[in-house]
């Protein structure tokens, strides 16, 4: 026999010294090996992004939507305090009114949810959409530094936009939990469970027509002419 023959025979007969069980033993790690590859993530050059953390607002607007009848009462209120005059459409509050609607899903009341992560501050580029950290962690918007991008709107998750468009001045304002109204002096006073007990029935009361009792005359209707009915004609004698 040809040293090449007996060559070739004994490599044969070394790999029949391998069991069935050696070669799915062996053939497992191999394939599972591949798996741990394939299933590693590859070591990322960079970290990721930190996300900035925003304190939360100490204080929102609640409301009971059982009770609401869509007087609209808090937004001609929101609108004079802000803005000295009545204009739903400047109003910081919003009622949404469903006339095909049905109790009590027929009114929508649209309020600044005060959001954790606020998407108007995150996305204003010129930081006129801030948290108030002096009062509260408020979301608020400096309509000084407001360029009237509208991006804070486009950004509100909320339907309708919880940030108004000013439509007099091209700018953009939200609700600031009356932080800044420059129409109202008027302070709470908190005492434990006695809540707020705020003064409305000043002269911006009277503004909106409301009076205490009919003996006063509201600053709109003082320099009105009064009306008065005119006299029943006397029937005509009988011949």
């Amino acid at each position: 026999m040809s040293k090449s023959k007996k060559t070739e025979k004994k490599e044969i007969t070394e790999k029949k010294k391998y069991s069935r069980r050696d070669f799915l033993t062996i053939g497992g790690a191999v394939v599972a090996a591949d798996v741990l590859i394939a299933t590693t993530p590859a070591r990322v050059a960079t970290a990721a992004p930190e996300v900035a953390s925003y304190p939360a607002s100490k204080g929102y607007l609640v409301y009971d939507s059982k009770k609401c009848i869509g007087c609209t009462t808090c937004m001609l209120s929101c609108s004079l305090v802000h803005y000295g005059e009545q204009n739903l459409s400047l109003s910081r509050i919003q009622i949404i009114q469903d006339s095909f609607g049905k109790f009590p899903d027929d009114i929508k009341i649209a309020v600044c949810r005060q959001c954790v992560t606020p998407p108007c501050v995150i996305n204003c580029p010129v930081g006129a959409a801030f948290v108030d950290t002096e009062n509260g962690n408020v979301r608020r918007i400096d309509q000084e530094k407001c360029i009237g991008c509208q991006k804070c709107l486009e950004m509100c998750p909320q339907q309708p936009h919880r940030v108004v468009w000013n439509h007099y001045i091209g700018k953009s304002s939200k609700c600031d939990l009356c932080i800044d109204t420059p129409y109202w002096n008027e302070k709470g006073d908190q005492k434990e469970t006695e809540g707020y007990d705020v003064n409305l029935r000043n002269e911006h009361w009277l503004n909106l027509g409301l009076v205490e009792n009919s003996t006063i005359v509201p600053p709109m209707y003082k320099n009105k002419p009064s009306f008065k009915v005119p006299p029943k004609p006397k029937a005509k004698a009988k011949s």
